[in-house]
């Protein structure tokens, strides 16, 4: 028997967001456990003429909702701003996943429309909102991700306010960015021959593939364990520092890379001065790499749970198999 404590029938779940990057995964997962899934998008039309859809990502993103409709998913086109689309979506599930992103249209902000209709729908059991990182309310994170990250934190206390029942999913790092990379922040991705590394390179920090993530994030629908609790996503084998993910790397290429450490003076200089996204990035890094505050703290079982142990059954991604797909 599943490790998942379990309802008579699986929940109806709702994604929001689902063409992006979590959010996919987590339309994905929801098929694959059994839940009768619904996707909200945004129609052709209206994601064609947004400012920032390119027509190579409107093509991509046409060919996964068509996937979507394939795998039975029920797609909703609407927008979160359209409260009657919102609310009608809410009567129809039991779930809510919000997988929005924070760029470029401040869409983490949007949740509180979210939030709103779940008010107004009144049959929501449980809501997931947009986190999928960083634990947001521990540790002195940098601008510009501190901002971003107080977003969340507003969301999360408008929740709570609400009276909404929910669980915040602490997710850390994404494997597909950093880990692809070695830990680099403006690599294109695993080096050849040198490789740059942050602070000393010693703090531990924890990697997740995102369909893991995804995995671990709807088991927790139905479970009572995960109520109004933070599920945090700590796969132990996927826990090491940047050092060691470079000396694993080496093994198994059977190569030396030259190993240039990049002060935490030059980060933080980064960070202040470098163009366009990569502020942003640099502060991810430095608090996950040089702060380590994906690993800094013990898990207090009054407000959270950890996935790996809640969920064993999940054969998880580890580091090396990710690993094994750059070779």
């Amino acid at each position: 028997m599943s490790s998942q404590i379990m309802t008579k029938s699986a929940s109806k779940v709702l994604v929001i967001g689902a063409t992006g990057y979590i959010g996919k995964y987590l339309v994905e997962a929801s098929v694959k456990l059994g839940h009768p899934t619904f996707a909200l998008v945004r129609s052709p039309v209206i994601a064609a003429s947004h400012p920032d859809t390119h027509r190579a990502d409107e093509e991509g993103r046409n060919n996964l909702i068509q996937s979507f409709h394939n795998a039975g998913v029920h797609v909703l086109f609407g927008d979160v701003n359209d409260r009657e689309v919102l609310v009608g979506a809410m009567k129809k599930v039991d779930v809510v996943y919000s997988a929005l992103a924070h760029h470029p249209c401040k869409l983490l902000e949007q949740q509180t429309h979210i939030i709103a209709a779940i008010k107004q729908a009144g049959n929501i059991k449980r809501f997931f909102p947009s986190e999928f990182g960083f634990d947001i309310e521990r540790g002195q994170f940098l601008e510009p991700l501190k901002s971003v990250l107080a977003e969340k934190i507003k969301i999360r206390e408008a929740v709570r306010k609400e009276g909404i029942p929910f669980t915040f999913v602490s997710s850390n790092f994404g494997a597909t960015y950093f880990l692809s990379r070695l830990a680099q922040v403006e690599a294109d991705g695993i080096p050849d021959s040198t490789v740059s590394i942050i602070g000393d390179g010693n703090p531990k920090a924890i990697h997740v593939d995102e369909r893991d993530i995804a995995t671990y994030s709807i088991k927790a629908a139905d479970d009572e364990r995960t109520l109004n609790k933070i599920l945090y996503i700590r796969p132990p084998a996927n826990i090491y520092s940047v050092n060691e993910l470079v000396s694993l790397w080496e093994t198994k290429t059977n190569k030396t890379l030259e190993r240039i450490y990049v002060s935490e003076e030059e980060v933080l200089k980064k960070i202040n001065e470098s163009p366009g996204q990569l502020p942003f990035f640099y502060a991810v890094a430095y608090a996950g790499f040089i702060k380590g505050l994906t690993t800094n703290f013990d898990i207090d079982p009054s407000i959270g749970v950890e996935a790996s142990i809640l969920y064993p059954d999940v054969e998880y991604t580890t580091v090396e198999k990710f690993m094994d797909r750059f070779l």
